[in-house]
């Protein structure tokens, strides 16, 4: 069964960058979904897909999938240019501003 390696990106709802720095082996879904007509739930005879692996490195990640003979590939993750000020929050209320603050 196919698996994906990858570093997950950031919580859209957050600032922070926690739980960004591992690496994730995700096993790819084996079988289709079927729909309970009675509830409406979904559901899946296929167990793999809720097993999420975590790896403190890429080559971690992959020497366990060779080591277990999972086909994985890899997504390599999309960087982005961090968002640092040179005084940080704090410059928001210097009192040493050149300029008048205003909103």
């Amino acid at each position: 069964m196919p698996a994906r390696i990858y570093q997950p990106a950031r919580n859209a709802m957050q600032s922070g960058t926690a739980k960004t720095k591992n690496w994730v082996l995700d096993y790819a879904q084996g079988s289709a979904r079927d729909v309970d007509p009675l509830m409406g739930w979904t559901s899946s005879s296929d167990t793999q897909t809720q097993v999420r692996l975590r790896f403190d490195s890429k080559a971690a990640a992959l020497e366990y999938a060779e080591s277990n003979g999972i086909e994985a590939v890899v997504i390599e993750p999309h960087t982005r240019k961090p968002n640092i000020r040179a005084r940080g929050y704090g410059e928001n209320f210097a009192t040493d501003r050149r300029g008048p603050w205003t909103h």
